[in-house]
Protein backbone atom coordinates (compact mmCIF):
# COMPACT_ATOMS: atom_id res chain seq x y z
CA UNK A 1 0.00 0.00 0.00
CA UNK A 2 1.27 3.69 -0.71
CA UNK A 3 -0.58 6.70 -0.72
CA UNK A 4 -0.93 9.68 -3.71
CA UNK A 5 1.65 12.38 -3.03
CA UNK A 6 -2.04 14.24 -2.58
CA UNK A 7 -3.16 12.44 0.42
CA UNK A 8 0.23 12.28 2.31
CA UNK A 9 -0.25 16.49 1.98
CA UNK A 10 -3.45 16.35 3.09
CA UNK A 11 -2.42 14.52 5.82
CA UNK A 12 0.60 15.64 6.94
CA UNK A 13 -1.47 19.22 6.72
CA UNK A 14 -3.86 18.36 9.53
CA UNK A 15 -2.03 16.31 11.99
CA UNK A 16 0.96 19.40 12.08
CA UNK A 17 -0.23 22.20 9.94
CA UNK A 18 3.16 24.26 11.26
CA UNK A 19 5.34 21.65 9.68
CA UNK A 20 7.51 22.15 6.80
CA UNK A 21 5.80 20.17 3.90
CA UNK A 22 9.75 18.52 3.27
CA UNK A 23 9.40 16.66 6.36
CA UNK A 24 5.65 14.72 4.94
CA UNK A 25 7.68 12.09 3.31
CA UNK A 26 9.00 10.51 6.64
CA UNK A 27 5.84 11.08 8.47
CA UNK A 28 3.88 9.53 5.77
CA UNK A 29 6.00 6.35 5.19
CA UNK A 30 5.82 5.53 8.90
CA UNK A 31 1.73 6.29 8.16
CA UNK A 32 2.08 3.72 5.06
CA UNK A 33 3.68 0.95 7.71
CA UNK A 34 1.26 1.83 10.18
CA UNK A 35 -2.04 1.44 7.90
CA UNK A 36 0.15 -1.35 6.13
CA UNK A 37 -0.17 -3.34 9.61
CA UNK A 38 -3.79 -2.09 10.63
CA UNK A 39 -4.84 -3.79 7.56
CA UNK A 40 -2.89 -7.19 8.08
CA UNK A 41 -4.06 -7.04 11.20
CA UNK A 42 -7.79 -6.71 9.95
CA UNK A 43 -7.29 -9.35 7.13
CA UNK A 44 -5.55 -11.80 9.97
CA UNK A 45 -8.14 -10.84 12.57
CA UNK A 46 -10.61 -11.70 9.36
CA UNK A 47 -9.49 -14.97 9.10
CA UNK A 48 -9.28 -15.79 12.27
CA UNK A 49 -12.67 -15.13 12.31
CA UNK A 50 -14.03 -16.78 9.28
CA UNK A 51 -11.91 -19.81 10.61
CA UNK A 52 -13.36 -19.78 14.20
CA UNK A 53 -16.68 -19.35 11.98
CA UNK A 54 -16.50 -22.39 10.36
CA UNK A 55 -14.80 -24.28 13.09
CA UNK A 56 -18.10 -23.36 15.33
CA UNK A 57 -20.34 -24.80 12.33
CA UNK A 58 -17.99 -27.83 12.41
CA UNK A 59 -18.08 -28.11 15.71
CA UNK A 60 -21.65 -28.25 15.85
CA UNK A 61 -21.94 -30.35 13.05
CA UNK A 62 -19.75 -32.97 15.14
CA UNK A 63 -21.20 -32.41 18.45
CA UNK A 64 -24.54 -33.19 16.32
CA UNK A 65 -22.71 -36.28 14.77
CA UNK A 66 -20.58 -37.25 17.82
CA UNK A 67 -17.49 -37.36 16.36
CA UNK A 68 -14.59 -35.29 16.64
CA UNK A 69 -12.55 -33.97 13.64
CA UNK A 70 -9.18 -35.01 13.60
CA UNK A 71 -8.20 -34.90 9.70
CA UNK A 72 -8.13 -38.42 7.56
CA UNK A 73 -7.18 -40.73 9.39
CA UNK A 74 -5.13 -42.63 5.96
CA UNK A 75 -3.32 -40.32 4.48
CA UNK A 76 0.06 -41.03 2.16
CA UNK A 77 2.19 -40.13 5.18
CA UNK A 78 1.09 -43.13 7.43
CA UNK A 79 -0.42 -45.86 5.14
CA UNK A 80 1.71 -48.87 4.94
CA UNK A 81 5.20 -47.71 3.93
CA UNK A 82 5.80 -50.84 2.03
CA UNK A 83 2.69 -50.74 -0.39
CA UNK A 84 4.48 -47.33 -1.53
CA UNK A 85 7.61 -48.96 -2.62
CA UNK A 86 5.19 -51.56 -4.68
CA UNK A 87 5.61 -51.16 -8.30
CA UNK A 88 4.18 -52.96 -10.99
CA UNK A 89 5.92 -51.61 -14.40
CA UNK A 90 3.67 -53.58 -16.70
CA UNK A 91 0.40 -51.25 -16.05
CA UNK A 92 3.24 -48.27 -15.15
CA UNK A 93 3.60 -44.54 -16.10
CA UNK A 94 3.79 -45.33 -19.85
CA UNK A 95 0.47 -47.44 -20.25
CA UNK A 96 -1.31 -44.92 -17.83
CA UNK A 97 -0.30 -42.27 -20.60
CA UNK A 98 -1.45 -44.45 -23.22
CA UNK A 99 -4.45 -44.47 -21.88
CA UNK A 100 -4.64 -40.57 -21.68
CA UNK A 101 -4.00 -40.61 -25.17
CA UNK A 102 -6.51 -42.98 -26.55
CA UNK A 103 -9.05 -40.69 -24.66
CA UNK A 104 -7.89 -37.83 -26.55
CA UNK A 105 -8.01 -38.99 -29.47
CA UNK A 106 -11.63 -40.08 -29.23
CA UNK A 107 -12.18 -36.46 -28.09
CA UNK A 108 -10.63 -35.34 -31.29
CA UNK A 109 -7.33 -34.38 -30.48
CA UNK A 110 -4.49 -34.51 -33.75
CA UNK A 111 -1.87 -37.06 -33.23
CA UNK A 112 0.54 -38.72 -35.84
CA UNK A 113 -1.08 -41.70 -35.55
CA UNK A 114 -5.04 -42.51 -35.32
CA UNK A 115 -4.85 -45.63 -33.07
CA UNK A 116 -3.18 -46.66 -29.75
CA UNK A 117 -1.11 -50.24 -30.32
CA UNK A 118 -0.90 -51.60 -27.18
CA UNK A 119 1.97 -54.13 -26.88
CA UNK A 120 2.87 -53.51 -22.98
CA UNK A 121 0.78 -56.85 -21.23
CA UNK A 122 0.11 -60.53 -22.21
CA UNK A 123 -3.70 -60.00 -22.95
CA UNK A 124 -5.02 -62.06 -25.99
CA UNK A 125 -8.64 -61.77 -26.36
CA UNK A 126 -7.69 -57.81 -25.79
CA UNK A 127 -5.72 -58.05 -29.01
CA UNK A 128 -8.20 -59.75 -31.05
CA UNK A 129 -7.42 -63.58 -30.20
CA UNK A 130 -10.82 -65.65 -30.53
CA UNK A 131 -12.12 -67.99 -27.96
CA UNK A 132 -11.94 -71.47 -27.96
CA UNK A 133 -15.77 -72.50 -29.08
CA UNK A 134 -16.00 -75.49 -26.46
CA UNK A 135 -14.65 -73.38 -23.74
CA UNK A 136 -17.07 -70.49 -24.03
CA UNK A 137 -20.28 -72.66 -25.19
CA UNK A 138 -19.63 -75.11 -21.12
CA UNK A 139 -19.15 -71.60 -19.49
CA UNK A 140 -22.40 -70.32 -21.43
CA UNK A 141 -24.51 -73.06 -20.10
CA UNK A 142 -22.99 -73.20 -16.34
CA UNK A 143 -24.08 -69.49 -16.12
CA UNK A 144 -27.29 -70.25 -17.82
CA UNK A 145 -27.88 -73.97 -17.62
CA UNK A 146 -31.55 -73.34 -19.40
CA UNK A 147 -29.18 -73.61 -22.47
CA UNK A 148 -28.66 -77.17 -21.83
CA UNK A 149 -32.08 -77.52 -23.35
CA UNK A 150 -30.92 -76.30 -26.29
CA UNK A 151 -29.82 -78.59 -29.38
CA UNK A 152 -27.40 -75.60 -30.70
CA UNK A 153 -24.38 -77.11 -28.12
CA UNK A 154 -23.11 -80.31 -28.90
CA UNK A 155 -23.34 -83.01 -26.05
CA UNK A 156 -20.13 -83.87 -25.00
CA UNK A 157 -20.28 -79.53 -24.18
CA UNK A 158 -23.26 -80.38 -22.42
CA UNK A 159 -22.24 -83.23 -20.22
CA UNK A 160 -19.01 -81.43 -19.18
CA UNK A 161 -21.51 -78.24 -18.00
CA UNK A 162 -23.67 -81.08 -15.81
CA UNK A 163 -20.72 -82.54 -14.41
CA UNK A 164 -19.73 -78.64 -12.77
CA UNK A 165 -22.81 -77.75 -11.92
CA UNK A 166 -23.55 -80.78 -10.17
CA UNK A 167 -20.34 -80.58 -8.19
CA UNK A 168 -21.48 -76.64 -7.00
CA UNK A 169 -23.59 -76.44 -4.24
CA UNK A 170 -27.38 -75.84 -5.51
CA UNK A 171 -26.18 -76.63 -8.59
CA UNK A 172 -25.08 -72.99 -9.60
CA UNK A 173 -21.55 -71.43 -10.18
CA UNK A 174 -22.55 -68.48 -8.16
CA UNK A 175 -22.35 -70.61 -4.91
CA UNK A 176 -18.87 -70.57 -2.75
CA UNK A 177 -16.91 -73.96 -3.16
CA UNK A 178 -14.51 -75.75 -1.00
CA UNK A 179 -11.38 -72.69 -0.57
CA UNK A 180 -9.13 -75.61 -2.24
CA UNK A 181 -11.45 -75.78 -4.96
CA UNK A 182 -14.40 -78.13 -6.48
CA UNK A 183 -12.58 -81.23 -6.00
CA UNK A 184 -13.79 -83.13 -9.15
CA UNK A 185 -11.93 -80.43 -10.42
CA UNK A 186 -8.59 -80.82 -8.83
CA UNK A 187 -8.82 -84.42 -9.67
CA UNK A 188 -9.07 -83.24 -12.99
CA UNK A 189 -6.02 -80.95 -12.54
CA UNK A 190 -4.04 -83.98 -11.23
CA UNK A 191 -4.86 -86.68 -14.06
CA UNK A 192 -3.63 -83.70 -16.77
CA UNK A 193 -0.04 -83.64 -14.74
CA UNK A 194 -0.23 -87.48 -14.68
CA UNK A 195 -0.45 -87.31 -18.53
CA UNK A 196 1.68 -84.18 -19.06
CA UNK A 197 4.76 -85.93 -17.04
CA UNK A 198 4.30 -89.44 -18.76
CA UNK A 199 2.32 -90.78 -15.58
CA UNK A 200 4.24 -89.65 -12.62
CA UNK A 201 1.67 -89.60 -9.86
CA UNK A 202 -0.13 -85.98 -8.97
CA UNK A 203 -2.30 -86.27 -5.50
CA UNK A 204 -5.87 -84.01 -5.79
CA UNK A 205 -5.34 -83.05 -2.24
CA UNK A 206 -1.50 -81.54 -2.95
CA UNK A 207 -3.64 -80.00 -6.04
CA UNK A 208 -5.10 -75.74 -4.66
CA UNK A 209 -7.39 -73.81 -7.42
CA UNK A 210 -6.28 -70.55 -7.55
CA UNK A 211 -7.49 -66.62 -8.71
CA UNK A 212 -5.05 -66.81 -11.40
CA UNK A 213 -1.38 -68.28 -11.13
CA UNK A 214 -0.24 -64.64 -9.28
CA UNK A 215 -2.41 -65.41 -6.58
CA UNK A 216 -1.06 -69.21 -5.36
CA UNK A 217 2.44 -67.16 -6.03
CA UNK A 218 1.97 -64.62 -3.41
CA UNK A 219 0.05 -66.83 -1.16
CA UNK A 220 3.63 -69.24 -1.18
CA UNK A 221 5.27 -66.02 -0.52
CA UNK A 222 3.38 -65.59 2.27
CA UNK A 223 4.75 -68.70 4.10
CA UNK A 224 7.71 -68.37 3.15
CA UNK A 225 8.82 -64.70 4.54
CA UNK A 226 9.44 -64.08 7.95
CA UNK A 227 12.98 -62.65 10.68
CA UNK A 228 14.14 -59.54 11.02
CA UNK A 229 17.53 -57.62 9.97
CA UNK A 230 19.65 -60.27 8.68
CA UNK A 231 17.32 -63.26 9.75
CA UNK A 232 14.64 -61.67 6.94
CA UNK A 233 13.99 -64.00 4.28
CA UNK A 234 15.67 -63.49 0.87
CA UNK A 235 13.67 -64.69 -2.47
CA UNK A 236 15.95 -65.14 -5.70
CA UNK A 237 14.10 -64.09 -8.73
CA UNK A 238 16.02 -63.62 -12.19
CA UNK A 239 17.11 -60.25 -13.34
CA UNK A 240 14.91 -59.57 -16.04
CA UNK A 241 12.02 -61.02 -14.06
CA UNK A 242 7.94 -60.41 -13.81
CA UNK A 243 7.25 -57.67 -11.86
CA UNK A 244 4.49 -59.41 -9.84
CA UNK A 245 7.58 -61.06 -7.93
CA UNK A 246 9.28 -57.84 -6.86
CA UNK A 247 6.01 -56.46 -6.15
CA UNK A 248 5.02 -58.94 -4.01
CA UNK A 249 8.52 -59.48 -2.11
CA UNK A 250 8.08 -55.73 -1.47
CA UNK A 251 4.55 -55.95 0.03
CA UNK A 252 5.56 -58.72 2.07
CA UNK A 253 8.78 -57.15 3.86
CA UNK A 254 11.43 -59.96 2.16
CA UNK A 255 14.49 -59.34 0.49
CA UNK A 256 14.90 -59.48 -3.60
CA UNK A 257 18.08 -61.35 -4.06
CA UNK A 258 19.20 -60.75 -8.20
CA UNK A 259 20.34 -63.73 -10.43
CA UNK A 260 21.14 -62.69 -13.64
CA UNK A 261 20.20 -64.47 -16.79
CA UNK A 262 22.60 -64.44 -19.68
CA UNK A 263 21.76 -62.78 -22.25
CA UNK A 264 24.58 -63.16 -24.75
CA UNK A 265 23.17 -66.94 -24.23
CA UNK A 266 19.49 -66.89 -25.48
CA UNK A 267 19.18 -65.56 -21.79
CA UNK A 268 20.19 -68.80 -20.48
CA UNK A 269 20.11 -69.93 -16.85
CA UNK A 270 23.82 -70.96 -15.41
CA UNK A 271 24.11 -72.24 -11.70
CA UNK A 272 27.23 -70.44 -11.01
CA UNK A 273 25.06 -67.22 -11.31
CA UNK A 274 22.96 -68.52 -8.99
CA UNK A 275 25.56 -69.74 -6.57
CA UNK A 276 27.01 -66.09 -6.64
CA UNK A 277 23.61 -63.87 -5.67
CA UNK A 278 22.79 -66.90 -2.86
CA UNK A 279 26.61 -66.51 -1.51
CA UNK A 280 25.83 -62.63 -2.02
CA UNK A 281 22.77 -62.64 -0.27
CA UNK A 282 23.56 -64.47 2.59
CA UNK A 283 25.54 -61.45 3.96
CA UNK A 284 22.42 -59.65 4.98
CA UNK A 285 19.47 -62.06 4.83
CA UNK A 286 18.18 -65.64 4.78
CA UNK A 287 17.82 -67.02 1.32
CA UNK A 288 14.90 -69.62 1.42
CA UNK A 289 13.36 -69.46 -1.86
CA UNK A 290 14.33 -69.65 -5.76
CA UNK A 291 11.57 -68.51 -8.37
CA UNK A 292 12.19 -70.15 -11.68
CA UNK A 293 9.96 -69.25 -14.99
CA UNK A 294 9.99 -71.51 -17.31
CA UNK A 295 8.98 -70.57 -20.53
CA UNK A 296 10.79 -66.89 -19.83
CA UNK A 297 8.65 -63.88 -19.21
CA UNK A 298 9.96 -61.04 -20.22
CA UNK A 299 12.68 -63.04 -21.88
CA UNK A 300 10.96 -65.61 -24.27
CA UNK A 301 13.94 -68.42 -23.59
CA UNK A 302 12.90 -72.36 -22.34
CA UNK A 303 14.97 -73.95 -20.25
CA UNK A 304 16.90 -76.80 -21.29
CA UNK A 305 16.30 -80.39 -19.22
CA UNK A 306 20.25 -79.90 -18.14
CA UNK A 307 19.51 -76.53 -16.92
CA UNK A 308 16.47 -77.91 -15.32
CA UNK A 309 18.56 -80.78 -13.41
CA UNK A 310 21.25 -78.03 -12.24
CA UNK A 311 18.81 -76.08 -10.56
CA UNK A 312 17.26 -79.26 -8.74
CA UNK A 313 20.78 -80.02 -7.68
CA UNK A 314 21.37 -76.38 -6.53
CA UNK A 315 18.20 -76.14 -4.38
CA UNK A 316 18.52 -79.80 -2.62
CA UNK A 317 22.01 -78.73 -1.68
CA UNK A 318 21.55 -74.81 -0.76
CA UNK A 319 17.97 -76.43 1.37
CA UNK A 320 15.52 -74.12 -1.00
CA UNK A 321 12.14 -73.88 -1.60
CA UNK A 322 11.65 -74.06 -5.40
CA UNK A 323 8.67 -72.07 -7.26
CA UNK A 324 8.35 -73.10 -10.58
CA UNK A 325 6.01 -70.71 -12.69
CA UNK A 326 4.85 -72.75 -15.86
CA UNK A 327 2.07 -70.19 -17.18
CA UNK A 328 3.75 -70.62 -20.99
CA UNK A 329 4.19 -74.36 -20.94
CA UNK A 330 2.16 -75.00 -23.92
CA UNK A 331 3.45 -71.58 -25.72
CA UNK A 332 7.45 -73.22 -26.94
CA UNK A 333 7.90 -72.04 -30.74
CA UNK A 334 11.66 -72.57 -31.44
CA UNK A 335 12.98 -75.79 -32.79
CA UNK A 336 14.94 -77.89 -30.72
CA UNK A 337 13.14 -76.51 -27.62
CA UNK A 338 10.87 -78.63 -25.71
CA UNK A 339 8.45 -77.85 -22.33
CA UNK A 340 9.68 -80.15 -19.50
CA UNK A 341 7.91 -79.89 -15.73
CA UNK A 342 10.14 -79.31 -13.23
CA UNK A 343 8.04 -82.17 -11.29
CA UNK A 344 8.73 -84.36 -14.28
CA UNK A 345 12.57 -83.75 -14.21
CA UNK A 346 12.29 -83.95 -10.44
CA UNK A 347 10.65 -87.51 -10.07
CA UNK A 348 13.14 -88.58 -12.99
CA UNK A 349 16.10 -87.86 -10.96
CA UNK A 350 15.00 -90.37 -8.33
CA UNK A 351 14.25 -90.48 -4.98
CA UNK A 352 17.36 -88.68 -3.62
CA UNK A 353 15.53 -85.29 -4.94
CA UNK A 354 12.15 -86.54 -5.31
CA UNK A 355 11.41 -87.38 -1.96
CA UNK A 356 13.23 -84.55 -0.34
CA UNK A 357 12.98 -81.35 -2.64
CA UNK A 358 9.67 -79.35 -1.09
CA UNK A 359 8.52 -77.08 -4.62
CA UNK A 360 5.24 -75.49 -5.79
CA UNK A 361 4.66 -75.05 -9.37
CA UNK A 362 1.82 -73.00 -11.08
CA UNK A 363 -0.36 -72.95 -14.15
CA UNK A 364 -2.89 -70.67 -15.23
CA UNK A 365 -5.94 -69.93 -17.85
CA UNK A 366 -4.73 -66.89 -18.99
CA UNK A 367 -2.19 -67.83 -21.20
CA UNK A 368 -0.64 -71.03 -23.83
CA UNK A 369 -3.45 -71.17 -26.50
CA UNK A 370 -6.49 -69.98 -23.71
CA UNK A 371 -5.89 -66.71 -23.07
CA UNK A 372 -8.83 -66.10 -21.03
CA UNK A 373 -7.16 -63.51 -18.27
CA UNK A 374 -10.59 -62.26 -17.35
CA UNK A 375 -11.93 -65.26 -15.97
CA UNK A 376 -8.50 -65.38 -13.44
CA UNK A 377 -8.15 -69.28 -13.28
CA UNK A 378 -5.38 -71.15 -12.16
CA UNK A 379 -3.79 -74.27 -9.57
CA UNK A 380 -0.89 -75.13 -7.61
CA UNK A 381 0.69 -78.52 -7.01
CA UNK A 382 2.58 -78.68 -4.06
CA UNK A 383 5.45 -81.19 -3.78
CA UNK A 384 7.11 -82.64 -0.14
CA UNK A 385 5.42 -80.06 1.80
CA UNK A 386 5.16 -80.62 5.50
CA UNK A 387 1.76 -81.60 6.43
CA UNK A 388 1.83 -79.25 9.10
CA UNK A 389 2.66 -76.23 6.60
CA UNK A 390 0.04 -77.64 4.01
CA UNK A 391 -2.62 -77.72 7.19
CA UNK A 392 -1.76 -73.84 7.04
CA UNK A 393 -1.95 -72.94 3.43
CA UNK A 394 -5.09 -74.39 3.56
CA UNK A 395 -6.29 -72.19 6.76
CA UNK A 396 -4.47 -69.29 4.02
CA UNK A 397 -6.60 -70.08 1.06
CA UNK A 398 -9.60 -70.11 3.25
CA UNK A 399 -9.72 -66.62 4.49
CA UNK A 400 -10.31 -65.45 0.73
CA UNK A 401 -13.29 -68.01 0.70
CA UNK A 402 -13.00 -69.79 -2.57
CA UNK A 403 -11.20 -69.13 -6.43
CA UNK A 404 -13.71 -67.50 -8.62
CA UNK A 405 -15.68 -70.22 -9.96
CA UNK A 406 -16.39 -69.53 -13.49
CA UNK A 407 -12.45 -69.49 -13.55
CA UNK A 408 -12.27 -73.21 -11.53
CA UNK A 409 -14.90 -74.25 -14.24
CA UNK A 410 -12.91 -72.77 -17.22
CA UNK A 411 -9.71 -74.55 -15.56
CA UNK A 412 -11.21 -77.46 -16.12
CA UNK A 413 -12.01 -77.44 -19.67
CA UNK A 414 -8.09 -76.51 -20.25
CA UNK A 415 -7.01 -79.96 -17.99
CA UNK A 416 -9.93 -81.83 -19.52
CA UNK A 417 -10.53 -80.70 -23.41
CA UNK A 418 -12.37 -82.53 -25.42
CA UNK A 419 -11.30 -86.18 -26.68
CA UNK A 420 -11.01 -87.54 -29.92
CA UNK A 421 -13.79 -89.66 -29.87
CA UNK A 422 -15.93 -86.68 -28.76
CA UNK A 423 -18.16 -84.33 -31.18
CA UNK A 424 -16.20 -80.94 -30.25
CA UNK A 425 -12.46 -82.15 -31.01
CA UNK A 426 -12.40 -81.54 -33.90
CA UNK A 427 -13.11 -77.75 -34.04
CA UNK A 428 -11.18 -77.79 -30.43
CA UNK A 429 -7.99 -78.73 -32.29
CA UNK A 430 -8.13 -76.96 -35.09
CA UNK A 431 -8.68 -73.88 -33.43
CA UNK A 432 -6.01 -74.54 -30.40
CA UNK A 433 -3.52 -75.68 -33.38
CA UNK A 434 -4.27 -72.61 -35.23
CA UNK A 435 -3.72 -70.13 -32.37
CA UNK A 436 -0.10 -71.74 -31.36
CA UNK A 437 0.82 -71.73 -35.01
CA UNK A 438 -0.21 -67.81 -35.43
CA UNK A 439 2.29 -67.11 -32.27
CA UNK A 440 4.74 -69.12 -33.49
CA UNK A 441 5.02 -67.00 -36.34
CA UNK A 442 4.37 -63.86 -34.99
CA UNK A 443 7.42 -64.65 -32.60
CA UNK A 444 9.29 -65.36 -35.32
CA UNK A 445 8.48 -62.71 -37.76
CA UNK A 446 9.27 -60.22 -34.35
CA UNK A 447 12.63 -61.72 -34.08
CA UNK A 448 13.37 -61.02 -38.13
CA UNK A 449 12.16 -57.83 -38.22
CA UNK A 450 13.79 -56.39 -34.82
CA UNK A 451 17.27 -57.58 -35.42
CA UNK A 452 17.38 -55.47 -39.02
CA UNK A 453 17.23 -52.08 -37.54
CA UNK A 454 20.71 -51.08 -36.67
CA UNK A 455 20.52 -50.34 -32.58
CA UNK A 456 18.45 -52.95 -31.73
CA UNK A 457 19.30 -56.34 -30.86
CA UNK A 458 16.73 -59.35 -30.56
CA UNK A 459 17.00 -63.20 -28.98
CA UNK A 460 14.90 -66.10 -30.68
CA UNK A 461 11.69 -65.91 -28.84
CA UNK A 462 11.38 -69.62 -27.89
CA UNK A 463 7.96 -69.38 -26.20
CA UNK A 464 6.32 -67.11 -23.91
CA UNK A 465 4.59 -64.18 -25.51
CA UNK A 466 7.01 -61.59 -25.30
CA UNK A 467 10.73 -60.10 -26.81
CA UNK A 468 12.65 -58.68 -24.51
CA UNK A 469 15.26 -56.19 -27.53
CA UNK A 470 18.36 -54.55 -26.30
CA UNK A 471 18.49 -51.21 -27.72
CA UNK A 472 21.57 -49.06 -27.96
CA UNK A 473 20.40 -45.43 -26.99
CA UNK A 474 22.91 -42.25 -27.71
CA UNK A 475 24.86 -41.23 -25.41
CA UNK A 476 22.89 -37.58 -25.66
CA UNK A 477 19.72 -39.38 -24.97
CA UNK A 478 21.03 -40.86 -21.59
CA UNK A 479 22.09 -37.69 -20.70
CA UNK A 480 18.48 -36.04 -21.49
CA UNK A 481 16.75 -38.77 -20.28
CA UNK A 482 18.26 -38.53 -16.67
CA UNK A 483 17.06 -34.62 -16.28
CA UNK A 484 13.49 -36.87 -15.45
CA UNK A 485 13.49 -40.40 -16.82
CA UNK A 486 15.12 -43.46 -16.47
CA UNK A 487 16.30 -43.78 -20.15
CA UNK A 488 14.79 -46.87 -21.67
CA UNK A 489 11.40 -45.10 -20.15
CA UNK A 490 12.23 -41.81 -21.98
CA UNK A 491 12.43 -44.07 -24.93
CA UNK A 492 9.33 -45.79 -24.64
CA UNK A 493 7.40 -42.71 -23.91
CA UNK A 494 8.77 -40.41 -26.84
CA UNK A 495 7.92 -43.72 -29.22
CA UNK A 496 4.12 -43.71 -27.54
CA UNK A 497 4.10 -39.94 -27.94
CA UNK A 498 5.30 -40.15 -31.52
CA UNK A 499 4.06 -43.55 -32.85
CA UNK A 500 1.07 -44.37 -30.35
CA UNK A 501 3.20 -47.66 -29.72
CA UNK A 502 3.10 -48.61 -26.02
CA UNK A 503 5.62 -50.63 -24.53
CA UNK A 504 6.98 -51.64 -21.32
CA UNK A 505 10.63 -50.42 -20.51
CA UNK A 506 13.19 -52.78 -19.74
CA UNK A 507 13.74 -50.90 -16.41
CA UNK A 508 10.69 -52.46 -14.91
CA UNK A 509 11.85 -55.63 -15.21
CA UNK A 510 15.54 -55.47 -14.29
CA UNK A 511 18.46 -55.14 -16.54
CA UNK A 512 22.17 -54.75 -16.16
CA UNK A 513 23.70 -51.88 -14.94
CA UNK A 514 24.26 -49.86 -18.81
CA UNK A 515 21.98 -51.99 -20.61
CA UNK A 516 18.58 -50.93 -21.85
CA UNK A 517 15.78 -52.94 -23.33
CA UNK A 518 11.94 -52.71 -23.92
CA UNK A 519 9.55 -55.85 -23.63
CA UNK A 520 6.78 -55.75 -25.95
CA UNK A 521 4.26 -59.14 -26.25
CA UNK A 522 3.76 -60.79 -29.94
CA UNK A 523 0.21 -60.93 -29.47
CA UNK A 524 -1.18 -58.23 -31.85
CA UNK A 525 -2.63 -59.68 -34.84
CA UNK A 526 0.03 -60.02 -37.81
CA UNK A 527 -0.78 -57.49 -39.60
CA UNK A 528 -0.99 -54.99 -37.24
CA UNK A 529 2.59 -56.33 -35.14
CA UNK A 530 3.85 -55.97 -38.65
CA UNK A 531 3.14 -52.06 -38.51
CA UNK A 532 4.18 -51.87 -35.12
CA UNK A 533 7.81 -53.22 -36.02
CA UNK A 534 7.74 -50.95 -38.94
CA UNK A 535 6.66 -47.84 -36.95
CA UNK A 536 9.34 -48.80 -34.14
CA UNK A 537 12.20 -49.57 -37.10
CA UNK A 538 11.49 -46.26 -37.88
CA UNK A 539 11.15 -44.65 -34.93
CA UNK A 540 14.27 -45.92 -33.49
CA UNK A 541 16.06 -44.66 -36.46
CA UNK A 542 14.84 -41.25 -36.17
CA UNK A 543 15.48 -41.12 -32.43
CA UNK A 544 19.24 -42.25 -32.69
CA UNK A 545 19.63 -39.60 -35.48
CA UNK A 546 17.92 -36.86 -33.64
CA UNK A 547 20.56 -37.72 -30.21
CA UNK A 548 23.65 -38.37 -32.02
Amino acid sequence: LSFPSYTRRTLWGKVCPTAHEATAPTFCSLLNLSFMFQISVQRVTAAENNNNNNNKNNMSQQAANGVPCRGKVLTVDNMNPRVKKVEYAVRGPVVQRAVQIEKELREGVKKPFTEVIKANIGDAHAMGQKPITFFRQVLAMCSYPELLKDNMFPEDAKQRARRILEACGGHSIGAYSASQGIECIRQDVARYIEKRDGGIASNPDNIYLSTGASDAIVTILKLLVRGEGCDRTGVMISIPQYPLYSAAITDLGAVQVHYYLDEANCWSLDVAELRRALNAARQHCNPRVLCIINPGNPTGQVQSRQCIEDVIRFVKEEHLFLMADEVYQDNVYAEGCKFQSFKKVLFEMGPEYSSTVEMASFHSTSKCYMGECGFRGGYMEVINMDPEVKAQLTKLVSVRLCPPVSGQALMDLVVNPPQPDEPSYTTFMKERTAVLAELAEKARLTEQILNTVPGITCNPVQGAMYSFPRITLPQKAIDKAKAGHIPDMFYCMKLLEEEGICLVPGSGFGQREGTFHFRMTILPPTEKLKVLLQRLRDFHQRFTQEFS
